[in-house]
């Protein structure tokens, strides 16, 4: 009988024992409770514990990843899109990760998810197109600030899909080549009032010197001329082209010079013809 007994209480010591032992990873931190009430945080390495009186909790503080759902999302230009991100981080108090929530790894994620809705709500949808980098730090800056409290630092948040509605994808391509048609008349009109301006001091310059307008027109005449396959009607007043004063004198002098050349051309290939 006194057999019995001894073997039992030995059995009992040795479970006791092993029940007293435990090991913490390097990658880990253990939050101690003595009947509930917290003890002390644990480093890596081999501990001893009260059976039955004190326990142990194990908390992970590698860098953990936690993907955001799909999220259906209205930007502030009213586009409906649809937004999935990723974010990560770690536990760097394990006591306020175990004590402050009771679940640090769904409180991230929930916040996460309402961040992202509310941030990408208050921005149209070029920026969360081109400006991803920004909405990041932004939805990483909020998080941080309320999980600050439970213990959790934020590394940083990724925005991994944004899906448009192919008809909303249909319409923003007609908006931007109608955006682009605009752009190109109002270039197409900023080109032609530079040329009426310019026309306008070009005529303006011409107004003060009558004979230089007389001289255009007259240049403007054998250019005409030189096309010998259509006849071109002029009406212009003669008094006006050759006034009868020294100018029309030096105008007539100039048409005659224009017109000597011209014959001279002729002649040259009518005699290089023959």
């Amino acid at each position: 009988m006194s057999g019995i007994v001894t073997i039992s209480i030995s059995l009992f010591i040795i479970i006791l024992a092993l029940l007293s032992f435990r090991v913490i990873g390097q990658f880990e931190r253990g939050i101690l409770l003595t009947f509930g009430r917290y003890a002390g945080t644990c480093n890596p390495g081999l501990i001893t514990i009260i059976p039955f009186v004190q326990r142990l909790i194990r908390v992970d503080i590698r860098l953990a990843v936690n993907e955001i759902p799909q999220q259906d999302v209205i930007t502030k230009d009213n586009v409906a899109v649809k937004v999935s991100a990723v974010a990560y981080y770690r536990v760097d108090n394990p006591e306020h990760a175990i004590l402050s929530v009771e679940n640090y790894h769904r409180a991230v994620l929930e916040l996460a998810q309402i961040t992202l809705r509310t941030t990408i709500g208050q921005h149209d949808l070029a920026d969360l197109l081109s400006g991803t980098d920004k909405l990041n730090v932004a939805i990483a800056e909020i998080i941080a600030k309320r999980t600050r409290a439970w213990g959790v630092t934020i590394d940083h948040v990724e925005i991994r899909n944004v899906d448009i509605d192919p008809c909303m994808i249909r319409a923003m391509a007609a908006q931007a080549e109608a955006s682009r048609g605009a752009q190109a008349r109002m270039t197409i009109a900023e080109g032609e009032l530079n040329a009426a301006k310019k026309l306008a001091e070009a005529a303006e310059i011409l107004s003060a010197n009558p004979t230089a307008m007389q001289l255009r027109t007259l240049s403007s005449m054998v250019e005409i001329g030189r096309e010998r396959n259509s006849i071109i009607i002029w009406p212009i007043d003669r008094n006006a082209l050759m006034p009868s004063d020294a100018t029309g004198a030096a105008v007539l002098s100039s048409a005659v010079r224009m017109a000597e050349g011209t014959t001279a051309s002729a002649s040259t290939i009518a005699t290089k013809g023959r």
